[in-house]
């Protein structure tokens, strides 16, 4: 899911002629489309678009329940949005307003499903995995030419860890992507929700955790660019934004993302209409416009992440489609997984947990 921090909140518009003309107002993730395709849609649809941008789903769930956002198109990750679902925040699509719904992807959306059953209330926009951004050079150093630089146990076997720590490892600070992922070393359902099960991550946790550096959920990837760590446990997206800026310095560092052999969480950013949107008709004009295969495939060619859109791939650039690191193959995927949120007397242990283990008290 997309983590890097606020870095502008833009307004586009056509000229003095638009100031009254019909508008969309739009909350996306920071850095997370090619602009030109904002300027794009307001030319070929003459409606005016407010752009603006978080940098949280913290951000954007406070601002959905509270109501009265004023945004007519969101962009909340799966898990979010199946509890915003719940709670009545969004409103259904009107699919004879979406002519490009059959571009989508369907073993995208049968994923999707789980938060949004019949992906009745949001198209996917970008997906991506969780798993192991590695400086190659300096964890062989340490480890060895058979580092298990794919493998869970990189992180999770103290061992390992102890070593590590000499050059530097960070780890999310996200509770339901760490705790899942410790069980599936484990050989444990990682979606699971009994606490008798989760209770099994603690330990893991708790064994490694004097080693890492910091549990952060965006520093890792200056971090690793710069060549400050070693391994980080991170979004797929983010890990390859260090590897491409520790390529374009050109400052010998060498970062690999390998989605885990145990399996890996796999996530999605999901555009969806609010229920109070001001501009639903509009709402349902800029979704269909993303989901042209054109549009998504300029899209992920900017930002480096996969999408939810079938039609584009054979319009996306070869270091897009052809990395594995964001389109793995399908025998890969089938060892993805997904968690949906954890009831709230279970996520009060879970917080209590990972509290215990950050601490290390």
């Amino acid at each position: 899911m997309k983590t890097s921090f606020l870095t502008f909140v833009s307004a586009l518009a056509l000229g003095a002629a638009a100031a009254t003309a019909e508008e969309v107002r739009v909350y996306n993730w920071s850095d997370y489309i090619d602009e030109a395709l904002l300027t794009k849609f307001e030319e070929e649809t003459g409606i005016k678009l407010i752009y603006d941008v978080f940098d949280s789903n913290d951000v954007l769930e406070t601002k959905m329940l509270a109501g009265n956002s004023g945004y007519d198109v969101v962009v909340p990750t799966g898990a979010f949005l199946q509890r915003q679902i719940a709670a009545g925040v969004f409103q259904k699509l009107d699919t004879s307003k979406l002519s490009n719904k059959g571009n989508m992807w369907d073993m995208v959306e049968a994923r999707t499903a789980t938060y949004d059953p019949g992906n009745a209330y949001s198209i996917n926009y970008m997906w991506g995995t969780t798993g192991l951004g590695v400086n190659v050079a300096k964890v062989k150093e340490v480890l060895g030419e058979d580092a298990p630089i794919d493998s869970l146990a990189l992180i999770f076997d103290p061992a390992n860890m102890e070593k590590l720590a000499s050059c530097g490892v960070q780890i999310l600070d996200a509770s339901d992507e760490m705790i899942p992922a410790a069980l599936a070393y484990l050989g444990e359902d990682p979606t699971s929700q009994d606490k008798d099960v989760l209770a099994k991550a603690e330990p893991v946790l708790a064994a490694i955790a004097p080693y890492v550096q910091k549990f952060h959920s965006s520093e890792y990837i200056n971090a690793l660019a710069n060549g400050d760590i070693c391994v980080a446990m991170g979004w797929s997206g983010d890990v390859l934004q260090a590897r491409d800026r520790a390529a374009e310095a050109d400052n010998g560092v060498e970062i690999a993302y390998n989605a885990p052999s145990e399996g890996a969480l796999m996530w999605f950013d999901q555009m969806a209409i609010p229920a109070d949107a001001p501009n639903p008709e509009a709402a349902h004009t800029f979704l269909n416009f993303i989901m042209d295969a054109q549009n998504m495939a300029d899209a992920s060619n900017y930002v480096y992440y996969a999408n939810g859109n079938k039609a584009s791939q054979p319009l996306l650039e070869e270091d897009v489609i052809g990395d594995p690191a964001i389109y793995p193959s399908e025998a890969t995927m089938e060892n993805f997984y997904t968690v949906s949120p954890y009831p709230p007397k279970v996520q009060r242990v879970v917080t209590r947990m990972w509290t215990k283990i950050k601490s290390g008290t």
